[in-house]
């Protein structure tokens, strides 16, 4: 027996030894979170001690290698090993995907892989983390303004609208972990309703290139993720309290995350803010306070084939508007324009009185994943938003509650996406959305209306994909969304005859009733957009993309109905029925050089677009709760230039110098007139000093200057002054002057324990006390921006 057993043994040796052996095992190793390729991998095969490391692109190649089924062992400094089956079958590729995370003191939830651009060819700029953190007590719009090309539209100090190289509004699209806000659509003093403090990272596209998240993205897209959260058995969290002398308040903000090695997780994540009248240099800003809670919750596996999670947030923020906006008198605006200081300067109070906004935005949302091994991953998701904005103006009944403004969007969304992942050199992805939109707000404001009833249909395709062929990368990509909007709305007989909307729309005509004429307005518009580009890589150091977007946009709902007072924009603004889309031509390019010691960045861009819709002031308008100004909408030919600099140069190992530079140039082609409300000139320099081996201590010094804006349109009118029947020139055009602001930001890191550590930060904006106004804040023509404010910060990482 024991014959037959060495005879089959030798045998089977014999057959082994004459197997053609000379096969190849390659392919890339891959963070399964966002597809970037990870090098320096080791793989070895069981049973043997040789072992390959992955390249710099993340490639592996094994040869010498039979038809067998082998078990590899994959490791990486920052991820655990895993063990992987493999058929070798001939020459085989197999690409493998690993669980990628670091950890560091006090704060495991740090990712360790490299940013997955949204755009190959785009201009994008990722929102440095420290920048998030000393955000903690401000909004989305104060973080984001410290990139270069980004501004902001400001009413008063609260409500804070990103401008992306000179546009915003309806232009930005905001996308909040997949979902896309919608809360922009009623106005430029509605800012986004987002809390800072959820975000585990931000991007900023600068243009369209971003097509996956709208083709209507004429001025750029806003991506908020929240952090990756890592498999395996781990509970961590943060906490941050922010007090400030400005306002003479601030905020606290926790959260806590608990995960698995099965893959299941949970998070929660509170903030809460509190800050009473804000100040100038000279004087206390009356009834600017504010008050937001804000509550994020989500709960889901991950896993390498699949993964699921259900999410809820709520934003819920009260904010004053300062009371010296709302005037009474045509006399009012005029002496409040000329005037250093605004009518009503009262003692500092937390209370918040009319006029004011109270917002609160729900998001629920389930999304999952499911990946086809060596295909790619298919993600779907539903959600749905909840946005009810009350604005309360002052009344003559003191004792009426009611708001003056009752806007409430519900809005229900599906989008289905597929990433192929199968080829590490190619890039594609496709998907599909469906949206539906209903504004039905409570009608007992006992005003008349600024925004209609109205419901809207939403549907989307695109493409998009991207090749690496040595230093080149090709990008491509379309887009068609279609929208429909169906609308139900009064109009003054008058205002409809005078607009000779009833020679152009006689089929929106429902019934006249009194002086009053009920419309059923429907509009539907078919957009289409697309973006290429092309980028070189020259030795790793140099790099040059180019990208050219198309974009459309249809006319949002404030643009085409807008009939009547913006309580807390404290105007009267009018809508056009007849406006076209948007058509956007933007060209950019972009120069980096990322040396250690030297990274550098030069982005011009240019855009063209056809119908740009802008609202500007008109007139003057005497009203029974007081005269406001008149703000019309319009359309005409629009050019924008520009370009953005980041220059940033380590001196030392401890010292480095960091400058940002950003022009923007808007003009009217058709009346051959510089385009309202554009971003002055702009620069911001700045000088960091660290000394790691001290509790990691860091200052840095800033200087931010902003020129005055010189090209501006003329839209001042005359009014005539009732005491005096004297005519006189409203100034509301003339932009302030410039100014220059000193910041400092310190703190220094201590340990608390093995896993945990504290952070003291210190920061004083406006240093100096300057005394300004800012072009893009449109409370300029009644008082001044903030004074001085000193910022003490903990924050604790367990």
């Amino acid at each position: 027996m024991k014959f037959y057993f060495l005879l089959g043994a030798l045998l089977w040796s014999t057959l082994g030894f004459t197997q053609n052996c000379t096969y190849t095992l390659s392919g890339y190793v891959i963070d399964l979170h966002d597809q970037s390729t990870l090098n320096q991998a080791t793989i070895i095969v069981a049973g043997s001690e040789e072992a390959v490391t992955t390249d710099t692109d993340g490639k592996y190649i094994i040869t010498g290698l039979c038809e067998a089924t082998y078990t590899l062992q994959v490791s990486h400094p920052a991820c655990e090993t895993q063990a992987v089956r493999v058929t070798v079958r001939g020459n085989t590729t197999r690409n493998i995907n690993m669980e990628h995370h670091l950890e560091s003191l006090g704060d495991v939830q740090v990712t360790g892989h490299a940013h997955e651009l949204k755009s190959k060819t785009g201009t994008e700029t990722i929102v440095d983390h420290q920048i998030l953190e000393s955000s903690s007590a401000a909004s989305l719009g104060d973080a984001l303004r410290q990139l270069s090309g980004v501004s902001s539209l400001n009413t008063g100090n609260t409500v804070v609208k990103p401008v992306i190289q000179g546009l915003h509004s309806s232009r930005v699209v905001l996308i909040t972990d997949g979902t896309r806000l919608q809360d922009q659509e009623w106005g430029a003093e509605h800012a986004p309703n987002i809390d800072v403090n959820a975000a585990g990272e931000v991007t900023v596209i600068k243009g369209a290139a971003g097509l996956q998240y709208g083709g209507d993205a004429i001025g750029g897209t806003i991506v908020i993720e929240p952090e990756t959260i890592p498999v395996k058995d781990t509970l961590y969290g943060r906490t941050i309290v922010t007090g400030a002398s400005n306002g003479r308040g601030g905020s606290i903000t926790s959260s806590l995350t608990k995960s698995f090695n099965n893959g299941w997780y949970g998070g929660v994540n509170g903030t809460y803010k509190r800050f009473g009248d804000f100040e100038t240099p000279d004087y206390i800003l009356s009834n600017t306070a504010m008050s937001e809670k804000d509550v994020a919750l989500r709960v889901g596996v991950n896993r390498y084939r699949f993964g699921i999670e259900g999410s809820y947030s709520i934003f819920d923020k009260e904010s004053g508007i300062l009371r010296s906006s709302h005037l009474g008198g045509a006399e009012d605006l005029v002496v409040a324009i000329n005037s250093d200081e605004p009518f009503v300067v009262n003692d500092f109070t937390y209370e918040i009185n009319q006029p004011r906004q109270d917002v609160r935005h729900q998001i629920a949302k389930l999304n999952g994943l499911y990946r086809f091994e060596n295909l790619g991953k298919l993600t779907a998701q539903v959600d749905y938003q909840r946005n009810n904005r009350l604005e309360f103006d002052i009344r003559r009944d003191s004792e009426d509650t009611r708001p003056s403004i009752d806007l409430q969007l519900e809005t229900f969304t599906a989008t289905a996406d597929f990433d192929y992942t199968a080829d590490n050199t190619v890039t594609a992805k496709f998907g599909v959305l469906g949206r539906y939109r209903e504004h039905f707000p409570d009608p007992i404001t006992g005003v008349r209306r600024l925004i209609p009833d109205y419901e809207a249909f939403d549907f989307g395709v695109y493409a998009l994909g991207s090749k690496q062929l040595n230093q080149w990368t090709f990008e491509g990509g379309a887009r068609f969304d279609y929208n429909q909007i169906n609308a139900e709305k009064f109009y003054l007989t008058s205002v409809w005859e005078e607009r000779s909307f009833d020679q152009s729309f006689p089929e929106f005509e429902v019934e006249e009733i009194g002086n009053q004429i009920f419309t059923r307005p429907e509009f539907s518009y078919s957009n289409f957009s697309a973006t290429a580009g092309v980028g070189y890589d020259f030795d790793g150091d140099y790099s040059l993309s180019a990208n050219y977007a198309l974009a459309s946009r249809a006319p949002n709902v404030s643009e085409l109905f807008s009939d009547g007072l913006h309580q807390s924009a404290a105007r009267i603004e009018l809508g056009d029925l007849s406006f076209n889309q948007e058509v956007a031509h933007k060209f950019s390019l972009n120069f980096t050089r990322t040396e250690e010691n030297w990274q550098f960045a030069i982005a011009p861009f240019a855009s063209f677009i056809n119908d740009f819709i802008l609202i500007e002031p008109t007139d003057l308008r005497q009203t029974i709760r007081g005269n406001f100004q008149v703000w019309e909408y319009r359309q005409t030919e629009a050019r924008l230039l520009g370009f953005d600099i980041d220059n940033e140069v380590r001196l030392r190992e401890n010292l480095t110098l960091k400058n940002q530079f950003s022009l923007v140039k808007g003009q009217d082609l058709t009346l051959d007139d510089a385009l309202i409300n554009m971003p002055a000139t702009n620069t911001r320099n700045s000088i960091t000093y660290s000394l790691p081996e001290v509790s990691n201590l860091r200052f840095m010094l800033e200087s931010n200057y902003v020129f005055r804006q010189n090209e501006f349109p003329d839209n001042n009118f005359e009014i005539t002054l009732p005491a005096t029947d004297d005519q006189v020139v409203v100034d509301v055009s003339t932009p302030p002057d410039a100014y220059h602001l000193i910041n400092f930001r310190g703190d220094i890191d201590f340990a608390l324990g093995n896993k945990s550590n504290l952070n003291l930060g210190l920061m004083v904006n406006n240093m100096f006390n300057t005394s300004y106004r800012e072009y893009l804040n449109r409370q300029r023509y009644f008082a001044d921006d903030l004074g001085r404010n000193v910022l003490l910060q903990i924050k604790i990482n367990y």
